[in-house]
């Protein structure tokens, strides 16, 4: 979620990075995360943004071996 500055409320910041498109796995290949994942990113708690970007990087590193 952002303000009207488009700046992010709270300490975990979207890791969206404004390259919006989904692999044929609905994973966004500018951010890594799961089409469910940045649907209930603004609703989810702090902890689970924190999942969310743990699993994001392994994601990163899963595609940087192929």
């Amino acid at each position: 979620m952002a303000n009207e500055a488009n700046e992010p409320i709270g300490n975990i910041p979207s890791p969206c990075v404004r390259n919006c498109c989904l692999d044929e796995n609905d994973i966004c290949i500018g951010c890594f995360r799961s089409l469910s994942e940045i649907v209930h990113w603004s609703q989810a708690s702090e902890y689970e943004k924190k999942e969310t970007l743990a699993r994001c990087c392994l994601r990163s590193k899963q595609r940087d071996e192929i």
